[in-house]
C-alpha cells in the first residue's frame, strides 16, 4: 500500500481547494470503499482528504416538498429517517440490503454514489481491465462473468455498477449537487453516470475535482407505494445478481405512474423507461407486468455465463409490481 498524506477539511470550499492543488488526493468519506482499493493497489493516492466533518450530513426538506439528503449522511441514518421511510421507502430498504450495519455505519451518501465495480478483474491489478487501464483489455467477456452486465455495456467492459441505494434514487429522480473550483452544480443522476460506450474508465459525469454536497429526491407521492428487491447468492450481506426498486400508482385497475429502475444489470443503476412507457395507462395486472419487462429486456445482450439475469430480472420486476398493485387494490 502507498504511503500517503491526510488532511481533514474544514469546510467544503477548503476540501475543493486541497483537492484542486494535488490532482493525486482523494475525498475520504466513510472509506468502506475506497480503502479496500488502495489496498489491492488499484487505488493509489498520493493524499486523502477527509470530508466527513464538513456540514454536509443533514436530511432536510425541500421547499417543493422533496428531501434534501447530505453527502455525508450514513447509509444507517439515511435508512433510519422516519420521511424516508414514509415518503421514499423503496430507498430505505435498498440501504438496508446494501451493507452489513457496521458497513452502514460508516458509509456516505456520497460515497456511495461513486463506489466502483466488484468485477474481479477490476480489483487484480496483474490482470488487463480497461476500466482501470484504458486499452488494456477486457477478460471478463471471455472470463467469468456470471454476474456481469446484459443492458448497456460494450466490447470494452462488461461490469455491473454494485450500488442498492443507487437503483432507487435512479427510480425517484434523484439530482446529485455538487462543488469545484468555479462553483456548484447539479446533474441528475440520469445523467451522472456516463454509458460505458469506448471510455469505461470514464464513470461519472462529475468535472474534475468537484465533491458531492448533496442529493435531492424531488416530491414524488407515487414513491410511498415503493418496493426494493435484491436477489443475492447467499442470505447474508452480498452484492446484487439483480434487483428492482419500484413504484406504483394505480386507480380503478390501471397503472396511472410507475417507477421501475434495474440494478446489477448495467454499468450503472438502469432505469426501465420502456417498462414504465408500457405500462403507464394499461392494466394492473400480472400479463401487463410481464409485457412490459419483456419490452425492457428486448434489447439486452447478455453473455454464455449470464443470460439466467434475463429471466431473473422479468420475473423480479413481475414479483414487485405484483405485489405493489396488490398492496394499492387494498
Amino acid at each position: 500500500m502507498r504511503e500517503f498524506g491526510y488532511r481533514r477539511a474544514a469546510d467544503v470550499s477548503g476540501a475543493v481547494a486541497q483537492l484542486g492543488a494535488d490532482p493525486d488526493a482523494r475525498f475520504l468519506g466513510g472509506g468502506t470503499n475506497l480503502v479496500d482499493l488502495m489496498k489491492t493497489g488499484v487505488e493509489r493516492p498520493a493524499r486523502l482528504v477527509d470530508v466527513t466533518g464538513l456540514p454536509l450530513g443533514r436530511i432536510e426538506p425541500t421547499a417543493d416538498g422533496g428531501l434534501r439528503i447530505g453527502a455525508t449522511v450514513t447509509n444507517s441514518d439515511l435508512a433510519a429517517h422516519p420521511e424516508v421511510r414514509r415518503r421514499y421507502p423503496a430507498l430505505a430498504q435498498a440501504v438496508l440490503a446494501g451493507a452489513s450495519g457496521q458497513l452502514r455505519n460508516m458509509a456516505t451518501v456520497g460515497g456511495n454514489l461513486l463506489q466502483r465495480t466488484r468485477c474481479g478483474y477490476f480489483a487484480d491489478v496483474t490482470q488487463p481491465c480497461n476500466k482501470r487501464d484504458p486499452g488494456s483489455g477486457c477478460p471478463a467477456i471471455e472470463g467469468e462473468h456470471h454476474n456481469h452486465a446484459i443492458l448497456g455495456a460494450s466490447d470494452r467492459c462488461v461490469a455491473v455498477h454494485p450500488s442498492d441505494m443507487g437503483v432507487a434514487l435512479a427510480a425517484f429522480d434523484a439530482v446529485v449537487s455538487y462543488e469545484t473550483a468555479e462553483g456548484t452544480g447539479e446533474l441528475p443522476l440520469a445523467e451522472f453516470y456516463t454509458p460505458v460506450g469506448e471510455t469505461p474508465h470514464l464513470e461519472t459525469a462529475l468535472p474534475s475535482g468537484a465533491l458531492i454536497t448533496g442529493v435531492t429526491l424531488p416530491p414524488a407521492p407515487v414513491a410511498e407505494l415503493s418496493r426494493y428487491r435484491k436477489v443475492r447468492e447467499r442470505a447474508s450481506y452480498a452484492f446484487a445478481i439483480g434487483s428492482v426498486a419500484a413504484a406504483l400508482d394505480v386507480r380503478g385497475g390501471t397503472v396511472r405512474e410507475v417507477r421501475l429502475a434495474f440494478g446489477a444489470v448495467a454499468s450503472r443503476p438502469w432505469r426501465a423507461r420502456t417498462a414504465e412507457r408500457a405500462l403507464t395507462g394499461a392494466p394492473a395486472d400480472a400479463g401487463s407486468f410481464a409485457a412490459a419487462a419483456d419490452a425492457e429486456l428486448a434489447e439486452a445482450s447478455p453473455l454464455p455465463q449470464n443470460g439466467y439475469k434475463v429471466t431473473l430480472m422479468r420475473n423480479l420486476a413481475v414479483a414487485v409490481l405484483t405485489e405493489l398493485g396488490e398492496e394499492a387494490a387494498r
